[in-house]
């Protein structure tokens, strides 16, 4: 046996002796797979391959179907609006931002307690729970009858929403080693941005529905939506599973022990992380002293700028800067997400497979650059300005699950991964409150201050990526040459 497994497998026996009576890792695989050895265990063995993909089976789809009906419950405002939302309800001056905005107040503030909360309770039920009661919500918002109740409602959707995303990310990260995460991470993302694609076109269907029970259409947009949300998050607690180190103690069991403890190894050899420890007021504010951790924030706020501008305002775009109708604006906002979809999980597999973050986080921000003043300036080609709309939606949506995985590739423990999971996706919520400020109304229809904004952020990315990569590759040097410790874990190297 080589030193390097040696010391990693007395390293995971010595980390688990005290749960283990002493008997260390051989008892620990009894009923392992037949051929299945620790010693010589790879990534991709057939035996490993298959575990993995029953996860994948159990965690993403469930989680992606949830985020679907989150984004949708999200970002339908601008569909809302324009089949007469804004009318009835006289969305005047800048309330339609202010009813935007005030859903990401909450949303910032409560995603670390939520991370807490979700370690305590467990997946299916806090993940299954929060998502039932933000259903409700998004009923109870088509029977408002002011603007402000649509503004109030946001606020208690922007706290509700706040624990599914931050603890889905969180999730996700601890099932997987790091080169197997961000087409994980970009199949959860992007499956249900494709999906959330459809609302437009599901909002199209609903304005049929025009009249019934006396209610404008609008008001069936909130309320077939909200029942769909109800209907998702009580699957959720059938289906969803736990944490790794938990989930042989909850309801949803579908590994056997061996296959569980195979699960917490692979982790183990590569990061050196498997069992949870406590997010404390001292980790907390370890954790928050490391400046690389309000980078990682901010690339993913630069990110959500874009995201957030295209949901809210595309639709808006094509009808009153295009002039397409009502219908065909909400038909045409879907093709860009299906596009996306496909270069973005080219895109996240390819930088899985040659385990690199950088040098696609730029490219893909160059996309979201060209794009946007493609929109902006082709103002006499709506091929061209709608053509920009596929390039913007693709870079920002591939470099959702790209930031996502830069930051959890560099980190390590679970503790520190709950505090920068909440960090990151919380400023995120700052680029839409930055997005739903930018774009305002009295620029429509071409938003050219709201679009100068989102390229500005893009290119804080550029300047962001590039300092982060020079300090990762100083710090591996320096740990290759001088043997520096990274991340307080011997052997341990950042991801460029």
């Amino acid at each position: 046996m080589s030193g390097t497994v040696a010391d990693e497998k007395r390293a995971y026996e010595d980390h688990n002796a005290s749960t283990t009576g002493g008997l260390g890792l051989p008892s620990r695989f009894e009923g392992a797979p037949a051929g299945w050895d620790p010693e010589t265990a790879q990534w991709d063995s057939k035996i490993e391959k298959e575990i993995i993909r029953r996860v994948d089976w159990r965690l993403i789809p469930i989680l992606a179907a949830m985020y679907m009906v989150a984004l949708m419950d999200r970002t339908n405002m601008p569909n809302a609006l324009i089949t007469g939302m804004g009318v009835e309800l006289n969305f005047i001056g800048n309330r339609y931002s202010i009813a935007l905005m005030i859903f990401f107040i909450p949303y910032i503030l409560f995603e670390l307690p939520s991370n807490i909360i979700l370690r305590k309770v467990g997946a299916a039920k806090w993940l299954g729970g929060i998502t039932v009661a933000w259903g409700l919500v998004m009923i109870g918002m088509g029977f408002a009858k002011h603007w402000w109740e649509i503004a109030i409602l946001r606020t208690i959707l922007g706290f509700l929403e706040a624990g599914f995303f931050p603890g889905s990310v969180y999730l996700i990260s601890c099932w997987y080693v790091r080169y197997e995460l961000q087409k994980r991470l970009a199949a959860f993302y992007l499956l249900s941005s494709l999906a959330s694609g459809f609302a437009p076109l599901l909002a199209s269907g609903l304005m049929h529905m025009e009249g019934l029970a006396n209610y404008l259409a609008w008001r069936w947009i909130f309320i077939i939506e909200g029942i769909l949300t109800v209907l998702v998050g009580v699957t959720a607690f059938a289906l969803m599973i736990d944490f790794p180190d938990k989930v042989l103690n909850s309801s949803h069991r579908f590994l056997t022990k061996a296959e569980v403890e195979i699960i917490k190894f692979r982790i183990e050899k590569d990061r050196k992380d498997s069992e949870a420890d406590s997010v404390t007021l001292a980790t907390l504010r370890e954790h928050l002293a490391d400046w690389k951790l309000w980078i990682y924030a901010l690339l993913l706020m630069c990110v959500a700028v874009p995201a957030y501008a295209f949901a809210f305002f595309l639709a808006i775009i094509l009808k009153d800067g295009m002039g397409y109708s009502t219908l065909m604006s909400q038909v045409l906002s879907t093709p860009p997400y299906f596009f996306a979809f496909i270069v973005a999980f080219a895109t996240s597999w390819y930088a899985d497979k040659t385990r690199l973050r950088a040098p696609f986080i730029v490219l893909q921000v160059v996309a979201t650059i060209v794009g946007l003043i493609f929109i902006v300036y082709a103002v006499h080609n709506n091929g061209a300005r709608y053509f920009g709309a596929f390039l913007g939606v693709a870079g920002y949506a591939g470099n959702v699950p790209a930031c996502l995985a830069y930051q959890s590739n560099n980190i390590r423990t679970n503790s520190k991964r709950s505090v920068g999971t909440a960090l990151q996706i919380g400023f995120a919520s700052i680029g839409g409150i930055i997005a739903s400020t930018a774009f305002r109304q009295q620029d429509s229809p071409r938003y050219i201050p709201g679009i100068w904004v989102t390229i500005g952020c893009q290119f804080l990315i550029l300047v962001l990526v590039a300092i982060m990569s020079f300090h990762f590759k100083r710090e591996n040097r320096k740990q290759e040459e001088e043997g520096k410790v990274l991340e307080g874990s011997e052997g341990f190297r950042y991801t460029c």
